[in-house]
């Protein structure tokens, strides 16, 4: 019996009968021998732990756009938050905890930079729309291994689609569903306050009072209700789902959409990338030869969207400025 086997064994004799078996999973697009070692969610989790997605979310913004401070939120930092998260829960209700992880590892791979002002600006000037958890489906399946793609299972693939909107057709998928939103959430409290956009006392006193006052504790509530209430799918207390949802809702009205010193900063973000996509519509000798290739395969604003999606915040701004401004006025501040 190889390791991996004795694995899926043990998932069978030990997992939850909601759980997705790593035998059982629906495969790949394009068939693999398995491995000796890795169950094939396991092998999902190592392939998108080392791509070159992965790696540009270290330089990706989350909700304030070029942070001064090292502790605002990354993408990156909050694709491990999610994982934390998602991973502690799962193994607490024994579903698939290496499902789970590479599905909450994948499901941010698409974003733009500069946050949701970016996937915003190129899902109204692309012709194809635009959603970072399309894109991010896309990111695996067509634009990493220059074009060969990650060939992941249709488990991991289904949870990653479905994490924002849509319903994950594994329990899996459906607890990385919640487990971005109690990230974002809590930890962009944490950078409002850091930020002097919000204080402590201005979060609804009636959420703090059910979820606590602390992000510890506001997310140890919610876990531990879900693993409390959920039986064949996700749940949670009605009066902790509640405060979760007012909380989330306050965010939007008080942060997400409502900061002017954000939004001016935003502003400028979708000029990057409006002129920037502008540019390469009219110059597709510059872009990457990989990119010109998709450009004949499908379309040019196909190719200029991949190409602009995959840029990290600093990229797309040294870009810009290579491009837009003279390079005798970059150091006048220095």
């Amino acid at each position: 019996m190889t390791i991996r086997e004795r694995i899926e064994q043990q998932e069978e004799q030990t997992l939850s009968k909601y759980a997705t078996l790593a035998k059982n999973t629906k495969g790949r697009a394009t068939y693999q021998k398995p491995c000796d070692i890795r169950t094939e969610f396991q092998r999902d989790r190592d392939r998108i732990l080392h791509c070159k997605a992965f790696k540009r979310l270290r330089y990706k913004t989350q909700v304030f756009l070029s942070p001064d401070s090292d502790h605002y939120l990354t993408r990156l930092v909050h694709t491990l938050e999610v994982a934390q998260i998602a991973r502690t829960i799962a193994r607490g209700l024994r579903i698939n905890e290496d499902l789970t992880e590479a599905i909450a590892l994948g499901h941010d791979l698409g974003h733009t930079p500069f946050g949701h002002a970016g996937e915003r600006v190129l899902n109204e000037i692309c012709p194809h729309k635009f959603h970072h958890a399309e894109n991010s489906v896309r990111v695996v399946t067509v634009l990493e291994k220059e074009g060969k793609g990650l060939n992941l299972t249709a488990e991991t693939l289904d949870g990653i689609r479905n994490h924002s909107f849509g319903h994950a057709q594994t329990l899996e998928g459906r607890l990385v569903k919640i487990a971005d939103k109690v990230a974002y959430i809590n930890h962009d409290i944490e950078d409002a306050i850091r930020a002097g956009v919000l204080t402590k006392e201005d979060l609804p006193q009636d959420c703090i009072e059910v979820l606590g006052d602390t992000k510890s504790k506001r997310i140890t509530t919610i876990a531990t209700s879900i693993l409390e209430y959920t039986k064949e799918d996700i749940a949670m207390a009605p009066e902790v789902l509640q405060a979760h949802n007012k909380l989330r809702k306050f965010m939007f009205e008080h942060v997400y959409l409502a900061v002017p010193a954000k939004q001016a900063e935003e502003a400028k973000a979708v000029q990057v990338v409006e002129q920037m996509y502008h540019y390469y519509l009219t110059h597709e000798k510059e872009l990457p030869e990989f990119y010109r290739q998709i450009a004949q395969k499908e379309d040019l604003h196909r190719a200029v969207c991949d190409y602009i999606s995959g840029m990290s915040d600093h990229y797309i701004v040294e870009r810009y400025l290579d491009l837009f401004v003279p390079h005798s006025w970059k150091g006048l501040k220095q």
